[in-house]
């Protein structure tokens, strides 16, 4: 069942059972096997040699996945340094009460407390390996991502009253401080830390297989690895590096140079067989390059453009699942329809095909994705009259926005921008139900008034009236090639709160298997929120490291390697490099 239809995805194969190894099939070991090298296997790399753990790192490509994609942006509050210096007072309770509304029981109560409580000293952690975060804000409101010079913002829902709790808004989007999009920056951070504590990277090296012994226990892995050096090697890093740079632009083309580089690794991969005798991480990102995955478990969302990396295409889950681990959430995708900037877009409406509004237009990017790919078919329409568009062009050519945030706007509000001389008229020329348009605006702009509340609780400096003619739809529906519709999947394994170990189908511990970052449950899999995912990355990641190294958080104990175990009680020592290592 883990054969892709889909030629650019990694093969997962059935487990390999130890009874079928000798000691010379073995071709290196460590303590602890880490596959997928982004931000939450970094951190889980860092955390177990913190301990004295012998780590190997293993990556599909050279390392960075979809966290170097990202903005670099880590979720953090409690009152960190930052927050402090901006001069905002936050505390783990309040941060609590604004995530409980956000991730509405995907992980427990004394979980997510416990993220909360450990969110400031996980930002410091960062930046004892480098990272950098600063206190600057950028004025005029909510933005989807801040310009350059600024590092702290509301990344979430935090100023809309209807998610807010009842301590004041605090911001807790912390961006890495760099230029442009700081996720390389981050991740840079990480993996010269990595490399400066003595982790052993695997590059180009994809997992395929894992290996059991007779109790089920996971003891290592079978990797697929490029020759290092040779002249495939480094076409693979040439394709992956184009696929990577063009799939905003040209998503036709990218997929074609992953076929090629899955084509690579079929011909020229060669099985490396890996001990591990602490345990595996699984930690290879989410599955939204799968297609195969996301019309059986999220076909709403085929439309979207992904986000996410080439290495995205569900492997760490297909892992998992190949010896018997339980899965959730695999219908969860977060759609990303950010209406700002442009500050004022807010201020219009947002309706369906029929004309009707369904949403608070001032909510997080996400917060407004979802509904519309899930219960609107994809399809909206953001309403500006005439005053409100001109404000929008004049903010998108002279508010100092990215382009990829002032293009698009232009772009949408410019060119095949619908226009009516009256809200009838409008509804007419987008082949909306007759009526329904007209009474959306004219209950929007009595609630602009002032004269009854809004319908879907936008704020009041967010509302303003929509009556001067002409009017204008812009078309924020999932299949306008000029204001692409990202999608990046939230569902994966499920595993014990305490510690990271993945769960059979009975809820039970797979030994020596732990997963971390988006290929498991986590924080971040009900619907995300910018920062939340590279901050359940750091939460995760180290969590499973500390555990993956022997100390089980919550039977606090420690968890013995069965080969180690039974060398020392019948007296005999185990070296480093021995022969020893390599067995059962």
């Amino acid at each position: 069942m883990n054969r892709p239809r889909t030629a650019s995805i990694t093969e997962i194969l059935p487990p390999l059972h130890l009874d079928r190894l000798a000691d010379r099939d073995w071709d290196q070991s460590c303590d602890v096997l880490v596959i997928g090298w982004g931000a939450a296997g970094a951190c889980a790399a860092l955390e177990a040699r913190s301990q004295g753990a012998e780590v190997i790192v293993a990556d599909r490509f050279t390392g960075g996945g979809a966290s170097a994609k990202s903005g670099g942006v880590v979720y953090a509050g409690g009152g960190t340094r930052q927050q402090q210096d901006a001069g905002f007072s936050d505390t783990p309770q309040a941060m609590f009460d604004y995530l409980k509304h956000e991730t509405r029981g995907v992980i427990s109560d004394d979980t997510l407390r416990k993220f909360c409580d450990d969110s400031a000293d996980n930002l410091r952690w960062l930046e004892g390996h480098g990272a950098r975060y600063a206190h600057s804000m950028p004025a005029g409101g909510k933005t989807s991502y801040p310009a350059d010079g600024y590092f702290l913002y509301y990344s979430g829902n935090e100023l809309v009253p209807s998610h807010g709790g009842e301590q004041p808004p605090a911001p807790r989007g912390h961006r890495t401080v760099g230029k442009g999009q700081c996720g390389a920056v981050l991740y840079g951070h990480l993996k010269d830390a990595c490399l400066r504590a003595a982790v052993q990277p695997l590059l180009q090296t994809a997992a395929r297989r894992l290996v059991v012994d007779d109790t089920g226990r996971v003891v290592g892995a079978q990797l697929w690895r490029l020759p290092p050096g040779s002249r495939e090697a480094r076409e693979h890093a040439r394709l992956a590096a184009r696929a990577e740079r063009w799939q905003n632009f040209a998503p036709g083309y990218c997929d074609r140079l992953r076929q090629k580089i899955s084509q690579l690794e079929r011909d020229h991969g060669q099985p490396i067989l890996v001990r591990a005798r602490r345990g595996v991480i699984l930690s290879t990102g989410g599955f939204i390059f799968n297609r195969d995955l996301i019309r059986e478990h999220a076909p709403k969302f085929r439309r979207n453009f992904k986000v996410g990396a080439t290495g995205c295409d569900g492997s760490g889950l297909r892992l998992g699942q190949s010896v018997g681990a339980q899965s959730e959430r695999l219908s969860r995708v977060s759609a990303w329809r950010f209406i700002n900037p442009p500050f004022c877009w807010p201020k219009g409406i947002v309706v369906n095909a029929q004309g009707q509004r369904f949403c608070n237009e001032e909510v997080y990017g996400a917060t407004l994705g979802q509904p519309l790919c899930e219960e609107q078919g994809g399809q909206a329409w953001l309403v500006l009259d005439a005053r409100l568009r001109k404000q929008a062009i004049r903010q998108a050519l002279f508010g100092g926005y990215w382009w990829f945030q002032s293009l698009p706007a232009l772009a949408l509000m410019l060119l095949k921008v619908r226009k009516g001389e009256n809200p009838d008229r409008l509804a007419q020329v987008c082949g909306m139900q007759s009526g329904e348009l007209s009474g959306s605006l004219q209950a929007y702009n009595a609630a602009a008034r002032g004269e009854i509340a809004d319908a879907f609780g936008k704020s009041e400096s967010s509302r303003q009236v929509l009556d001067k003619g002409p009017f204008y739809a812009c078309n924020i529906s999932v299949d306008n090639p000029v204001f692409p519709l990202g999608a990046l999947t939230l569902g994966g394994l499920t595993v014990d709160e305490n510690n990271g170990a993945v769960l059979d189908d009975n809820g039970r511990r797979i030994a020596g298997l732990y997963s971390a970052g988006r290929t498991a449950i986590g924080v971040a899999s009900h619907l995300y929120i910018s920062g939340l995912s590279l901050a359940d990355c750091v939460f995760s990641g180290r969590r499973a490291g500390r555990a993956c190294t022997g100390i089980d958080r919550n039977a606090d104990h420690f968890i013995a390697d069965p080969l180690v175990s039974h060398q020392a009680s019948a007296g005999a020592p185990i070296e480093q490099g021995s022969p020893h290592e390599r067995t059962c």
